[in-house]
């Protein structure tokens, strides 16, 4: 029997609501587990995401895994997605309205979870979650590692810069696994 969750990643991978369908070779609604404590989300697949399916896959995934184990997680248990579930062409940055369009999906992913930690990676995800749970949007620079509790979702938002980010600007790479540290302090595994 599907779950509600394998039903949804279901719906995103046939998904035609927006234009980026047309250019997409498969569709990345996301992968983990199904009650995980913590969920992370970047922006949009990139190129390798968009031809294995699955959602950090690439260099970025590589540095994430890395950083995942560097605080005693693995894949297997957390879940991983992104904001836009199909990669946008050249990976230019998704457009506000292909967020509009594709946002309702990760809500839909929250709500199914229930994750006591959201992780945002990079500015889109954060700006989008943010402005869902009612913060005031302000640089990735000026906030990765903050906490923000939402007492109304009961979940917490942990902004973390983008894994890609790391690897254009190795410097990035501490404050990415000092805040990993601050995930596991508030995840309370």
């Amino acid at each position: 029997m599907m779950t509600k969750l394998q039903g949804l990643e279901d719906a995103i991978k046939k998904c035609r609501d927006c234009p980026l369908h047309l250019t997409r070779k498969n569709a990345v609604p996301g992968e983990g587990l199904e009650n995980a404590d913590i969920i992370f989300i970047g922006e949009a697949p990139g190129r390798n995401e968009d031809e294995a399916g699955r959602p950090f896959i690439g260099q970025a995934g590589k540095f994430l895994d890395f950083a995942l184990e560097s605080v005693g997680l693995k894949r297997t248990g957390i879940y991983i997605t992104n904001v836009v579930k199909c990669r946008p062409p050249e990976n230019r940055d998704p457009r506000d309205e292909e967020i509009e369009t594709c946002s309702h999906y990760l809500d839909e992913q929250i709500a199914i979870i229930k994750p006591k930690v959201l992780c945002t990676l990079g500015k889109f995800a954060t700006s989008y979650i943010l402005s869902s749970y009612g913060f005031d949007i302000e640089s990735i620079s000026k906030i990765h590692g903050r906490v923000y509790a939402s007492p109304v979702a009961m979940v917490k938002i942990i902004p973390l810069y983008h894994p890609a980010a790391t690897i254009y600007n190795p410097e990035l790479k501490e404050y990415f696994l000092r805040d990993m540290k601050i995930i596991i302090q508030h995840a309370k595994l």
